[in-house]
């Protein structure tokens, strides 16, 4: 199998992955009553971004090939399809409803960033220890909850830096460590797995041939299990903490342009005292 044959058939047409897609669309087009701002345009990517780790040649080379793909579906759902579905919705006050017990743990955890950065963080890290690894390549429910948990997650992490209550969100000063923290921790995570030994996820050593790519894998692409790993571990070290920088410079901007408006904002007292001078002149 030559390489342009593969990323052609190897799509997967889930209908369940298409369904929730055509969904998420629906309800976000009649939320808004079919009128539609440029923050549409942060939905759609996400939604693309969604199918693309999941319906992709990235989903079969994932499912028992490659290391390095199942790492980057993992960036995909907990790194970049959170941020870009939260950046389509609009800044809200905190629902009463949330203030009901019912509701009070999350209502909990989302206003504690110590909480959502260790969700954040910490689920890269749990989904990487040995034996989780390698059961959710061999178990489909466990894989399932693995990409349910990993999307939570990220909606978790992403909240106190895009979230919709606006008034729970992070400074942009606490935000740029927030989100630095974060880079350091994916970092020491992609160094482990670049330098240690091919264990972390053992199942990948010897993958079970299913849709007979394995010579265009180690022949065409020269990707054994070890270069495999390494791949992956860097993939966790710079395109993670590439993305941790783009929120790092969003909150910059903002900063900055908070910094401005304060700036040229007039001081009452001192407004006062000059149309009282302008007067007694």
């Amino acid at each position: 199998m030559t390489t342009p044959h593969f990323l052609i058939s190897a799509w997967n047409w889930n209908p369940w992955v298409i369904a929730i897609c055509v969904a998420v669309v629906l309800i976000y087009a009649a939320g808004h009553r079919f009128c539609f701002s440029r923050k549409i345009g942060w939905l759609l990517a996400g939604v693309a971004a969604f199918f693309l780790a999941l319906a992709s040649p990235i989903d079969a080379l994932a499912d028992g090939y490659l290391f390095s793909a199942h790492m980057l579906q993992h960036l995909l759902l907990l790194l970049i399809v959170p941020p870009l579905m939260l950046l389509s919705l609009p800044s809200t006050a905190v629902p009463d409803r949330f203030q009901s017990s019912r509701w009070q743990w999350w209502n909990w955890i989302l206003r504690h960033p110590v909480a959502t950065w260790l969700l954040g963080v910490g689920g890269m890290w749990l989904w990487h220890a040995p034996a989780l690894c390698n059961a959710a390549v061999t178990n489909d429910w466990i894989h399932r909850l693995q990409y349910v948990s990993l999307l939570l997650m990220g909606f978790a992490f992403w909240w106190p830096i895009v979230g919709l209550w606006s008034k729970c969100r992070l400074s942009p000063l606490a935000g740029m460590i927030y989100l630095f923290s974060a880079c350091l921790g994916c970092t020491v995570l992609g160094i482990i797995l670049t330098f240690v030994p091919v264990e972390v996820c053992s199942i990948y050593l010897h993958p079970v041939d299913r849709l007979g790519i394995l010579p265009l894998i180690q022949d065409q692409w020269g990707l054994t299990p070890a270069n495999d790993q390494q791949l992956g571990g860097l993939l966790m070290w710079v395109p993670a903490c590439l993305i941790y920088f783009c929120g790092i410079l969003g909150l910059f901007v903002r900063w900055h342009g908070e910094t401005g408006e304060t700036a040229i904002i007039p001081e009452p007292r001192l407004t006062k005292a000059v149309e009282e001078t302008s007067h007694a002149h």
